[in-house]
């Protein structure tokens, strides 16, 4: 199967049997594996390099196992007639959106030697960390060098990046290939611009649907979860931020990508303001080192939420009214001039509510969702306060910093807003150590458990913090 794999790769040998190493083929491919259509080099070319060892030639799809994504879940495979190989030829569904892998189709990595990129990766970055956070980048200093797992598990706002930057400059010195992976678009694009401020002279790449450096093979790479699918055995270290949240906490398939884009002995490092029980347990169980940063980085209290009732607010919104106390909290803030975070549960409701917002605060008002084409323009819009009242669904509970934001949930009490959810909405007020504190309201019609716990987890970080924090060892 394999020969025909390879003969219907090419149709024709190699037109020149003298062997020329391709450098950019090196770069291009080097830990990754890919489809032969996106590989941007001649099949001669790509031949030559597998006939000399250099390419390795692996199944796409082999009895209902996809090599790509880890898939096993026959329900998630399909047929077609194919046009390669002339057969019904059986393909993944589920990592569909990365490019279609059939039985056919050879999925290519780099078996050659490895080239070295050496290169000055010095860290330019004059700032101070608190004692948690010196804490936690010993921590990560320690699991870099030793190869090991780590959970840092730091409130919203404690500094989670500047944590890692000793740990990166220790992997990039060494020699070693760096990820920071994300579930967040939103999150890649916030990072990226930070660390190449700190590592000036390092080659960044930054990784998300329709990037433009998909070709690129740097020492330091940010990308979406979803963008490992292509990698094999990549990074030395990895650095999953965000790791509880949607969809890598609850897509198998993101979890698997992750395992096998990093070496067989890598370091990789969670990073969690609201980790899952069942990496809680692991903790517990000693299976998994953690260190926790209880307080922000300039040492004030995170912003407890309050609870407001808020009435039948689905049928006001109905009517075209958002109910008067939500009403009354938003023309205040916006008289103080402070810039306004409104999350709603969905985009319909999103939409009423900004229709009805622009009534009154015309183009100083405007919603985001995850299906907004404009939602990069329009929270650069809200950071630089030509959008004072951004409404918004979870897509920005996270990753997102303004200062002195006031922060309100209409509809608390909705099924979307977890625990986890509401800690990390409420974690965008207050960041900033010139506005340390902020106003977060949980607007609803009846209080969940989920709104009871997020309040007392974020009363439980801040007693913690009081109390100089403690380290899991």
């Amino acid at each position: 199967m394999m020969r025909i794999l390879m003969k219907n790769f090419t149709d024709q040998p190699p037109t020149n049997p003298e062997y020329h190493f391709s450098n950019d083929l090196h770069q291009f491919i080097t830990g990754k594996r890919l489809l032969p259509d996106e590989l941007p080099f001649t099949k001669d070319l790509i031949m030559h390099h597998h006939q000399n060892g250099y390419l390795q030639f692996n199944y796409g799809v082999k009895d209902f196992t996809c090599n790509r994504c880890g898939n096993k879940d026959r329900e998630l495979f399909a047929s077609f007639h194919c046009a390669r190989c002339g057969k019904e030829c059986g393909y993944c569904r589920k990592c569909i959106q990365m490019g279609r892998v059939s039985e056919c189709t050879p999925l290519i990595s780099w078996s050659g030697p490895m080239l070295s990129n050496a290169t000055n990766h010095g860290l330019l970055w004059n700032g101070t960390l608190s004692k948690g956070q010196q804490l936690a980048s010993d921590q990560v200093v320690e699991a870099v060098q030793n190869n090991t797992s780590l959970l840092v598990w730091a409130v919203c706002g404690a500094g989670k990046t500047e944590v890692l930057f000793k740990g990166i400059e220790v992997a990039l010195v060494k020699g070693q290939r760096v990820c920071i992976a994300t579930p967040r678009t939103d999150v890649v694009l916030e990072l990226a611009p930070r660390l190449q401020q700190v590592f000036p002279e390092t080659e960044i790449a930054v990784l998300y649907g329709g990037s433009e450096d998909r070709t690129k093979n740097a020492a330091l790479t940010i990308a979406t979860t979803h963008q490992l699918i292509r990698y094999y055995r990549a990074f030395d270290t990895i650095i999953i931020d965000e790791v509880d949240a949607f969809p890598y906490s609850m897509e198998p398939m993101l979890q698997h990508a992750a395992n096998e884009a990093r070496t067989e002995d890598g370091a990789i490092v969670y990073l969690s303001a609201t980790p899952s029980k069942g990496m809680q347990r692991e903790v517990r169980k000693k299976k998994l080192y953690s260190v926790v940063i209880p307080a922000r980085y300039h040492g004030k209290p995170l912003p407890v939420p309050s609870f407001e009732w808020c009435g039948k607010w689905r049928a006001k919104l109905g009517k075209g009214r958002i109910p008067i106390n939500v009403k009354l909290w938003i023309q205040q803030h916006y008289k103080d001039g402070k810039p306004i975070f409104l999350f709603v549960p969905d985009i319909e409701l999103l939409k009423k509510v900004v229709g009805i917002l622009q009534e009154s605060y015309a183009d100083e008002a405007a919603g985001v969702h995850s299906k907004d084409k404009e939602r990069k323009e329009k929270v650069e819009r809200f950071r630089e306060g030509k959008i004072k009242i951004l409404v918004t669904t979870t897509i920005l509970e996270r990753g997102v910093t303004v200062p002195d934001v006031q922060v309100g949930v209409l509809g608390a009490e909705d099924d979307i807003f977890t625990e986890s959810a509401l800690v990390q909405i409420a974690g965008r007020a207050g960041r900033n150590a010139k506005f340390p504190s902020g106003d977060v309201r949980f607007f609803h019609y009846g209080k969940t458990g989920e709104m009871n716990r997020a309040r007392n987890h974020i009363r439980m970080m801040n007693y913690w913090a009081k109390q100089g924090g403690f380290l899991h060892v």
